[in-house]
């Protein structure tokens, strides 16, 4: 039977704003949405990332994208609401901050932006879940037949498992629904990369040195060299940022505090728990492997040995993306929802609620459109896995692509608005500066990740 209502569900009371149910979120559920986003596939490339730049310009490339990513969630954090910080109007979405604060030409550049960021994500995590699942597979026929057996498996069979898992995850209404997603997916995340962080210790001390360079990886030509520098700094920049779902993450917090005040202290807590495992992985992923780190820690095989703790770190990674994925793919789901919602507010198919009764299962509420839309969208991040499944360069490309404008020049712009900054002031000229540093650094990764993917395509 057909029920028309809102899209969200009248239960336990109401925001300021209206919003039902009223909003419950806390820094530790918002520290637990970040880290679910943050220590996600990228925690993987950065021994081989740290190879590439050598044992001082690596770890320093990660204390300054940490550096950035705070100061960007600062300012970002602050653009949540409009006006006063605590009773002003809410901007629960990157564009809708700034709609507020920038007007509708830098919100159709942002929100193209955000969206296929957010779409490049579920496809890194589609491509780097059906790595581990061949991982796992491969872990235990070297640890059967040898080393040097050939133990090969077709990676496009498991993106079509990991699509047919996020299909179905995809049905969670929103956020608000998913924070014991979200704490799951964050145990997993903390369990692999202490792992990863452990075989590396355990290797570095085996081999009794600790291998790499002041330079990284030497390679035949400088060009070369240039090329795997900056497919390295996109690496981390992937790594990093998460300002493409920072608003939508604020708004499932309570008030009082302020939002604002919560988010800063969930990301300073969430910040330094990701850089610590960042370093620890990458540094010593380097140092057990030196020139021959591998592209992803745990699947690169430069770890054999105990297999069985190969095989639960790649399930505590598949478990992870399972829900990284959804909380990258969220905003999308609640846009198509809000687009439609307001274009079609009389078309049955957008609005109406179906109920479902399935065998030996709770009543299962369905939305047409939602089921449509959803679909289309998991099955396109797989389609496009399935053609381009470059670990490293895919995750390059898509840092590169959404570091500066989202992470950068966005907050950077809403934050002289809100705060009145005078053009040519001391604050005005140190932000700008930080504004085109940071558009160098990243032009200079997306060079370099069009022309890895572009060649590893062409074989």
């Amino acid at each position: 039977m057909a029920v028309r209502e809102s899209l969200e569900v009248a239960d336990g009371g109401c925001d300021d704003d209206g919003h039902r149910p009223r909003r419950a979120g806390t820094a530790w559920t918002c520290a637990a949405h970040i880290i679910t986003a943050v220590i996600g596939s990228g925690v993987l490339s950065l021994a081989w990332s740290v190879a590439q730049l050598g044992w001082v310009v690596g770890p320093a490339c990660m204390f300054c994208f940490a550096l950035v990513t705070y100061v960007s969630a600062a300012l970002l954090a602050g653009c949540y609401r409009t006006g006063d910080p605590e009773k002003g109007h809410r901007n629960p979405s990157y564009m809708d901050a700034v709609r507020a604060y920038l007007g509708k030409k830098h919100t159709w550049a942002c929100g193209s932006l955000q969206y296929v960021s957010l779409y490049g994500c579920g496809v890194a995590y589609t491509i780097t879940t059906a790595t581990s699942i061949r991982a796992i597979l491969k872990a235990n026929c070297y640890h059967k037949h040898g080393h040097d057996a050939p133990c090969s498996y077709e990676g496009s069979y498991y993106m079509l498992v990991f699509g047919a898992a996020q299909l179905f995850l995809s049905f969670i209404p929103d956020f608000h629904d998913m924070a014991w997603l979200s704490v799951v997916a964050a145990v997993m995340s903390f369990s692999y990369a202490f792992i990863g962080l452990g075989l590396g210790m355990a290797t570095t001390i085996a081999n009794g040195t600790i291998k790499g360079s002041i330079t990284g990886v030497p390679m035949r030509t400088p060009m070369q060299k240039i090329w795997r520098v900056s497919q390295a700094i996109g690496d981390i920049a992937f790594a990093y940022p998460y300002s493409l779902i920072l608003l939508e993450i604020q708004d499932t917090l309570k008030s009082p505090p302020a939002e604002n005040k919560t988010m800063k202290r969930a990301s300073m807590i969430s910040i330094l728990v990701t850089t610590f495992f960042y370093l620890c992985c990458g540094c010593f992923g380097y140092a057990a492997f030196g020139s021959d780190a591998p592209g992803n820690l745990l699947t690169g095989f430069g770890f054999y040995e105990p297999y069985w703790l190969i095989d639960f770190a790649n399930a505590c990674i598949i478990l992870h993306l399972l829900g990284g994925y959804q909380v990258y793919s969220q905003p999308i789901f609640q846009f198509a929802d809000r687009f439609f919602a307001e274009r079609f507010p009389d078309s049955g198919f957008v609005n109406d609620f179906h109920t479902l009764q399935l065998p030996c299962l709770p009543p299962w509420r369905v939305n047409l459109l939602r089921v449509c839309f959803r679909t289309v969208y998991v099955a396109s991040t797989t389609a496009v896995a399935v053609a381009f499944p470059y670990f490293n360069e895919v995750l390059a490309l898509l840092g590169a692509l959404n570091f500066w404008p989202l992470a950068i020049y966005f907050p950077v712009e809403m934050y002289f608005i809100q705060r009145n900054v005078t053009r040519w002031s001391a604050r005005w000229v140190v932000l700008q500066t930080f504004s085109v540093v940071c558009l160098l650094v990243s032009a200079f990764a997306l060079v370099g990740s069009i022309e890895g993917l572009i060649s590893q395509k062409l074989g």
